[in-house]
C-alpha cells in the first residue's frame, strides 16, 4: 500500500488528502464495464469512436482509493414494511466485490460519483464508527432491537481485513449483549468466529451468507472480488459447525441466467449446515438497469435478450417495479413458479422452519462518561 496527493474529485465528494487516501494496486477485475454519470450529474460522458482508434487503445489501470469519512451518526434507521429489520449500520461506502446486480450502486450518486466502476473502486470508511455506535446505544431513549450489520455494502468485504472496522463493532455490540444480523459474500467472517459463538449461543446473532450461483466462471464475471461459490459454501459449513446458526440468501435469482440453480443451489447449502433460505428476485432500480445491461452483452450476448425481456415480463414491462412486496419477488407466471420451486425446495430440505426473534431483554446499556450507567432505554 502507499498514500499519496490525490486531485480533487468532481461533485460533492470531499477532498482527499494525504493522510486519507490509501491506494490498493492489487487490480483483479471488476464486475462493472462502464462508468457511466450518475442520474444527478449535469453532464453526460459517453465513449464512443470518433475514426481515430482511440477505443482501442488500453484503458488505465482502476486501483482502489480509500477516503475518511467523518460521520455524524451510525445506526440508520428506515420505516420499509417489506424488510426484517428497522436499523442498520454500514461502516464502509462502496463495495469492492463488484457485484454487478448490488442494489447499493446507486447511493455513489449522491456524492457525485457513478454507480459503475466508481463505486466499487472509490470507497468510503468510517473510523468514528466505534464511538458513535457507543455514543448511540447509551442514550437514554434507545430501545434495542436488531441492528442489522453491513447490509447497503458488504462489511467484511477486502479492506476490513486491514481496517478492521466491523470486528471493532461487533466486539462493542457483543459487550453490550445487543442483537444483531450478518449478510455477507466473504469468507472473512470466519475471523470473527470467536465474537459471533457465544452471541449466537445467547440468541443475539444470526448469519446470512449469499450465493447467487454454483458456477465458479459466473460468479468471477458477476461477483469479481468476493469468495468463490465453494468458499462460501466453506464458510457456512465452519459457522454452522461452530454453534451460529445460518441462513443461505439465494440472492439475486436472475431470471434465465442463474434460476434453473435454486435446487441446487440450496441442497448444497443444506448438506453443508445452513438451517434457513431466502431469495430475492434481481433488482435493477436507477443506474444499476444500464451497468447490467451492459454486462449481459459483455458477458453472456448469447443470453442477454431473453435475461431482459424475462425481468421485463415480471415487472409489469419494466425492468424495475419499486412497490413494496412487489420489488423483491416480482409477479406473473415466471415470478410464480420461482416462488413454489423455493418453497418447494425449501421444504424438502427443513430450510422453511421459522426462526426465533433474536433477544433484546439481555441488552446492559453502556456506561456513560461520568462512570455511571444510563438508565431508560
Amino acid at each position: 500500500m502507499r498514500t499519496g496527493q490525490k486531485l480533487k474529485p468532481t461533485g460533492r465528494v470531499t477532498l482527499i488528502d494525504t493522510q486519507q487516501a490509501v491506494e490498493r494496486s492489487d487490480q483483479r477485475g471488476r464486475g462493472a464495464v462502464s462508468n457511466q454519470t450518475g442520474r444527478f450529474e449535469p453532464e453526460t460522458r459517453h465513449t464512443f469512436d470518433d475514426g481515430w482508434d482511440t477505443v482501442e487503445e488500453a484503458a488505465a489501470r482502476i486501483d482502489t482509493t480509500l477516503t475518511r469519512e467523518a460521520a455524524k451518526t451510525i445506526i440508520t434507521f428506515n420505516k420499509s414494511p417489506d424488510i426484517s429489520f428497522d436499523r442498520s449500520i454500514n461502516p464502509y461506502r462502496g463495495c469492492e466485490h463488484g457485484c454487478i446486480y448490488c442494489f447499493a450502486r446507486p447511493s455513489h450518486a449522491y456524492g457525485g460519483l457513478s454507480a459503475g466502476l466508481d463505486f466499487e473502486s472509490r470507497l468510503f470508511f468510517k473510523p468514528n464508527a466505534p464511538e458513535l455506535l457507543k455514543r448511540e446505544l447509551s442514550r437514554p431513549g434507545y430501545r434495542p432491537r436488531s441492528i442489522a450489520l453491513g447490509i447497503n455494502t458488504d462489511a467484511f468485504q477486502p479492506v476490513e481485513r486491514e481496517l478492521g472496522l466491523t470486528r471493532e463493532l461487533l466486539k462493542i455490540l457483543s459487550d453490550y449483549r445487543h442483537p444483531v444480523s450478518l449478510l455477507t459474500k466473504s469468507s472473512l467472517i470466519e475471523r470473527d468466529i470467536d465474537l459471533m459463538a457465544p452471541m449466537a449461543e445467547a440468541g443475539l446473532l444470526r448469519v446470512g451468507v449469499s450465493i447467487t450461483t454454483l458456477d465458479r466462471t459466473l460468479a468471477r464475471k458477476m461477483e469479481p472480488r468476493a469468495a468463490t461459490p465453494s468458499r462460501r459454501l466453506q464458510t457456512i459449513r465452519a459457522l454452522s459447525d461452530a454453534g451460529i446458526p445460518v441462513t443461505v440468501m439465494t440472492a439475486p435469482i436472475i431470471p434465465g441466467l442463474t434460476d434453473h440453480e435454486i435446487e441446487h443451489l440450496l441442497e448444497a447449502a443444506a448438506e453443508h449446515g445452513a438451517t434457513g433460505a431466502g431469495y430475492v428476485l434481481l433488482r435493477l432500480p436507477h443506474e444499476i438497469k444500464d451497468l447490467f445491461h451492459e454486462w449481459l452483452v459483455t458477458h453472456v450476448p448469447d443470453r442477454a435478450a431473453k435475461v431482459i425481456n424475462t425481468i421485463r415480463e415480471m415487472r409489469g414491462g419494466k425492468d424495475y417495479d419499486a412497490r413494496w412486496f412487489e420489488r423483491g419477488s416480482g409477479r406473473g407466471p415466471v415470478a410464480q413458479i420461482i416462488s413454489q420451486r423455493f418453497a418447494r425446495e425449501t421444504r424438502r430440505l427443513g430450510l422453511d422452519t421459522p426462526r426465533p426473534a433474536l433477544r433484546t431483554d439481555l441488552f446492559q446499556p453502556p456506561v456513560a462518561p461520568n462512570g455511571q450507567l444510563r438508565f431508560g432505554f
